[in-house]
């Protein structure tokens, strides 16, 4: 049976004012009996008592201003919640809510904060009359006993017994009118604990979107990774090093030069240093350029459900700006109703092509929830966090691929996902499981989007990251849309060597940090020998990979 649409009857002297309010609330899903005065409007209340009125007080209307502790006073409407606008200050709101209003709001008010009080007192509404219900429902109960035991006593025998049967019949009927004031209390107990339980797990929210970055911090954390070298991946820093060596042999034949020994000093230091990474590094670049086309970043967005309803978790409101709802304290106002943006958490990781629409990455990538103690706090609050989007990004390929999961590891960290690849014309890469394929002290190649969004914005120009952040509004999905448009999604390459080979990992030194989890590793044939799983914080030589022989159940699939 489709839910009954609740009715609020709506009393304002301002033709246009009350027109604005009634579009309003019907857009929002409520029947609206509009009346221009306030004894137009108890005597609708009066007639059919709404589930809510709602006043537009004038301090210089008493009419209007005694509605509210009128509407109280009125046969058969204990339960109509009571919202006024008042028109004055909070002064005003105070004194509305001494009469017996159940909210007050300031007139000109905020649709969204309007709309989410007004769905605060619904909720309480409906949890009042599921309450009169039951105890009506006890009432009755024992008026129908007390009915039965009168048809029985007939005659004067019967009289007689029904003494004894009356006494029963009050010992049943008081039992099951304790037994209904029993379900009642643990009824609101358990909203009380519930309403405890959502507040909790709204906090873990808010601490989430807490560490997703403003248009401010992503312009901040580009310039400061752009300044430090150790972002910089092999091509890079060869770059570098090649200007830097120009920029001095500029200096050297200009007569205005400088300190003419320092600059040779810095020149040979430069050669030096530009000598020894391109002789470590031709192989390693014949492996970049054939396979950097192949590595994708994922982004992936979790919303989240609420475990006891299944409905899905969203914002309180929107401000015009586009910035969620707050509450008087400056916390973001949460719910499970209405039809405001859902809350999203955004998570970023690498993947790999490894066969045919198939990209390999971690388990902990595509549900962000494993092994996650933020999202696992929000878990034992009641809430079910759920995979909303999931997309791949690839260098130089302007549009973003869907991925579904296609299979997790139940040995290692380790997942497969799937998605439409025909378009690319990417090479798969070659996975190498050989047991001499990982040596102790052989050289290694880490590919990866460390640091997510962050790194590939640093390594953009400032004009650039300047036009793609106020273009996006900091929006992670629209973020990523903009860089891709502009073919600025590339991995970070880095160069290492592997420290050591265990059973279960790969333990290598090659740089990368968060966000280069799923990315592969290669040796010097240009062989994934593994995947990128941990960083061990704090100690830059040893960070970890699974094996890549745990992923050849999930390819055989």
């Amino acid at each position: 049976m489709p839910p009954q649409v609740e009715t609020i009857v709506l009393v304002d002297a301002d033709e246009p004012r009350r027109e604005q309010l009634q579009h309003i609330l019907q857009n929002a899903g409520y029947t609206v009996r509009a009346a221009p005065c306030a004894n137009d409007g108890l005597r609708l209340v009066l007639n059919d008592p709404p589930d809510l009125l709602l006043v537009c007080a004038n301090p210089d209307d008493p009419q209007s201003a005694n509605a509210v502790s009128e509407t109280k006073q009125l046969p058969g409407t204990s339960f109509v919640r009571v919202v006024v606008l008042t028109a004055g200050n909070s002064s005003e709101r105070a004194r509305a809510l001494q009469e017996g209003a159940d909210d007050a709001l300031s007139i000109p008010w905020d649709e969204a904060e309007l709309l989410a009080r007004l769905r605060s007192q619904m909720r309480q509404k409906r949890a009042s009359s599921e309450l009169d219900r039951k105890a009506r429902n006890a009432e009755e109960s024992y008026q129908v006993a007390q009915t039965a035991f009168q048809a029985l006593a007939v005659t004067e025998k019967m009289t007689r017994d029904a003494f004894s049967l009356e006494r029963v019949l009050k010992i049943g009927v008081g039992a099951l009118l304790a037994l209904s004031l029993v379900i009642a209390a643990i009824f609101l107990l358990f909203s009380r604990s519930a309403v405890k339980q959502n507040r909790q797990a709204f906090a873990i929210i808010a601490q989430l979107e807490h560490n997703a970055q403003s248009q401010e911090q992503l312009l901040a954390s580009a310039r400061r990774l752009r300044q430090d070298p150790a972002n910089a991946d092999i091509m890079q820093e060869k770059e570098q090093l090649q200007q830097q060596s120009q920029a001095l042999k500029q200096k050297l034949a200009s007569p205005d030069g400088g300190d003419v020994k320092e600059l040779r000093r810095q020149l040979e230091e430069t050669t030096n240093r530009l000598s020894k990474l391109e002789g470590s590094s031709q192989a390693a670049e014949l492996i970049i350029r054939d396979y950097v086309p192949s590595v994708c970043l994922i982004h992936v967005s979790v919303a989240f459900n609420a475990k006891e309803s299944g409905q899905r978790v969203r914002y309180g409101g929107i401000n015009s700006d586009g910035s969620p709802l707050k509450d008087s304290d400056g916390n973001t106002i949460y719910t499970t109703e209405g039809r405001a943006p859902e809350v999203r958490a955004d998570f970023f990781g690498t993947g790999f092509i490894a066969g045919p629409g198939k990209i390999l990455t971690n388990h902990h990538v595509v549900q962000p929830w494993w092994g996650s103690d933020e999202l696992g706090d929000a878990t034992k609050q009641g809430l079910d966090p759920v995979i909303a989007e999931m997309t791949a990004y690839f260098p130089n390929d302007p549009n973003g691929v869907s991925l579904g999961i296609s299979q997790i590891s139940s040995e290692a960290d380790l997942a497969l996902v799937h998605g439409d690849l025909s378009e690319l014309h990417r090479p798969v890469l070659n996975l190498d499981t050989k047991p001499t394929a990982a040596v102790s002290g052989d050289p290694l190649i880490s590919l990866g989007y460390a640091t997510g969004l962050d790194a590939i914005l640093a390594r953009a120009g400032d004009q650039a990251v300047e036009q793609i952040v106020k273009i996006s509004g900091g929006e992670p999905k629209l973020v990523l849309a903009e860089l891709a448009k502009r073919k600025l999604i590339r991995p970070l390459v880095t160069q290492g060597h592997v420290g050591d080979v265990l059973p279960d990992k790969i333990v290598y030194d090659a740089q990368t940090t968060s966000g280069g989890s799923g990315g592969p590793l290669l040796n010097r044939q240009g062989g994934v020998i593994g995947v990128t799983f941990a960083i061990v914080r704090g100690f830059g030589g040893s960070n970890f990979g699974v094996p890549i022989r745990f992923a050849a159940p999930l390819l055989k699939h």
